[in-house]
């Protein structure tokens, strides 16, 4: 089934665009569809764009790269998004050096072989993410003794509200993942192509 928007031709979109489009092109060998599908309405593209590169590529707060995937990948499923679970669910095993930790915490981040950090990381992730209106102090009092601050509840609370925004958009779309988000992480990469 394909996406219910067609994508716009990449030489017709505005040039910041493009061009960062063509940068993850090179950088991953292929264009993620979720860069297409936004472009149709660059300003909400940038709008986009900022926010998640605000939340996921920022250097401050004790929040890994995998941490952070992690919980995209957890409350995506949570929300059924095929799209984000697939593709982020590549980058986090990619980040985290591990095959299977994907697919056991999208299907149950509690059974998953993950740290007690990491549960109870998405424990939080997923109280917000299906009843955020029950959040009370105890649930940043059970974040302390795993080395969260305040900041970084912020951060897990901004990247679950954030992409449960992309999840929606995602699955009223039918956006797709690529096919190479399915391998990524799972396989050795070819020596030769890098």
């Amino acid at each position: 089934m394909a996406d219910r928007y067609p994508f716009p031709d990449l030489n017709t979109l505005p040039e910041d665009i493009r061009a960062r489009i063509l940068e993850v092109q090179e950088k991953a060998g292929f264009i993620p569809n979720v860069f297409l599908a936004f472009a149709r309405r660059p300003a909400e593209w940038r709008a986009f764009f900022a926010y998640h590169d605000a939340l996921m590529l920022k250097e401050e707060g004790s929040l890994t790269k995998g941490e952070r995937e992690m919980i995209v990948t957890a409350t995506s499923a949570a929300n059924q998004c095929l799209y984000c679970v697939v593709a982020h669910g590549a980058i986090l095993r990619i980040y985290e050096k591990n095959p299977l930790v994907a697919d056991q915490v999208a299907v149950n981040h509690r059974k998953a072989d993950i740290p007690p950090r990491h549960k109870a990381m998405l424990d939080f992730a997923m109280k917000v993410c299906q009843r955020a209106h029950e959040i009370e102090d105890a649930d940043f009092e059970a974040l302390y003794p795993h080395g969260f601050d305040d900041e970084d509840i912020w951060d897990i609370a901004a990247i679950t509200a954030f992409f449960g925004l992309s999840n929606r958009m995602a699955s009223f779309a039918n956006m797709q993942p690529n096919p190479e988000f399915y391998l990524m992480g799972r396989v050795p990469r070819d020596k030769k192509t890098g």
